[in-house]
């Protein structure tokens, strides 16, 4: 920033050892607005120039001494004003930055709500697990990155594909604005899904990146897993038996038996309680898989599945937390 001052008076030497500070102020109009708040910076323009050189000078090196000193007052004079506009330049572009940030996460949201439907809705919340699924802890590989849009034709993710047109149509609007990543738009999706159908609001965090290729074959839980087993897999991606049987409770919605299939409550862990797949003959017996069977028979899940039962919102807080760190295993993110 240059400050603009009304006049400057010549300066040699013997003119310069006539100049006082009240003559300085005289001289020295800055034509800068107030402002609102003192700077903590001082400020020096009161201090007289002193444009006094060693005697033995020549007038050439006098004047050149005396031009250094004045170019150091102006300098000083300015520094506060300048240090303020860093300052402020620098507060606007990171409020800039967070408003567009805002904007872009309500954007993003905005299509994604166009597109999910309560019908839609269990397929949308699978593509979630399936995509970030695959974490492991011990080499931080896998994870919420996108990858699942390259292994739609394995046995584990059939069905899938639907879920994942779906949301081609979203991200084509989106991405004639602003690329977005499939592993956010997934990960919203799935927060989106759960809302719909009467589950808790889950603010998801974006700025992941895809990955661009499958992740290894193999990572995703089997259905046909005991308690033990389930418990040992959750563990290697870094949950808790807790967290386990609160991500289970997302088959609540699905058609798999338990309560409405697109009504998100606690239906599931009610369900698991009652054993329906116990009775002789019926659909009873095809109530849930295998896996959500073996949770009710495991002392230590039980504990969660009684707990949830009987207390609904618990079971939301729960879910949502564990979604997030779900969504959150082996994101890479923007820098």
């Amino acid at each position: 920033m240059t400050s603009t001052f009304s006049y400057l008076p010549p300066c040699n030497a013997a003119a310069a050892a006539a100049v006082s500070s009240s003559s300085l102020r005289h001289y020295f109009k800055p034509k800068v607005p107030a402002l609102s708040s003192p700077s903590t910076v001082p400020f020096r323009s009161k201090t007289a120039i002193n444009c006094s050189s060693p005697a033995h000078a020549d007038a050439s090196v006098q004047t050149d001494f005396c031009f250094l000193k004045k170019r150091e007052f102006v300098f000083s004079a300015a520094l506060p004003f300048l240090l303020i506009l860093h300052e402020s330049v620098e507060v606007f572009r990171a409020e800039a930055a967070e408003r567009l940030d805002r904007s872009e996460d309500e954007r993003i949201r905005e299509e994604v709500r166009k597109v999910v439907t309560k019908g839609r809705a269990p397929g949308l919340l699978r593509l979630v697990f399936h995509d970030a699924g695959t974490f492991e802890m011990n080499d931080n590989s896998g994870g919420m990155n996108g990858s699942i849009i390259h292994e739609l034709n394995r046995p584990e993710n059939k069905g899938l594909k639907k879920s994942v047109k779906i949301l081609e149509e979203a991200k084509s609007k989106l991405d004639l604005i602003r690329p977005v990543s499939w592993a956010d738009l997934i990960a919203v999706a799935g927060a989106e899904a759960v809302s719909i159908c009467g589950g808790p609001i889950i603010a998801v965090e974006l700025g992941r990146l895809d990955f661009g290729k499958p992740d290894p074959e193999g990572k995703l839980p089997e259905e046909s897993l005991d308690a033990v087993g389930l418990k040992q897999i959750f563990s290697k991606k870094g949950f808790a038996t807790r967290e386990l049987v609160a991500l289970s409770g997302a088959h609540t919605i699905g058609g798999k038996g338990f309560g409405s299939p697109v009504v998100f409550d606690n239906a599931y862990f009610k369900i698991l309680l009652e054993k329906p797949w116990s009775s002789k003959g019926g659909m009873s017996s095809m109530i849930g898989l295998p896996s959500d069977r073996a949770l009710a028979d495991d002392d230590e899940c039980l504990r969660w599945i009684k707990e949830y039962a009987n207390n609904q919102n618990v079971f939301f807080e729960d879910f949502q937390n564990a979604y997030i760190k779900l969504v959150n295993s082996g994101a890479k993110w923007k820098s």
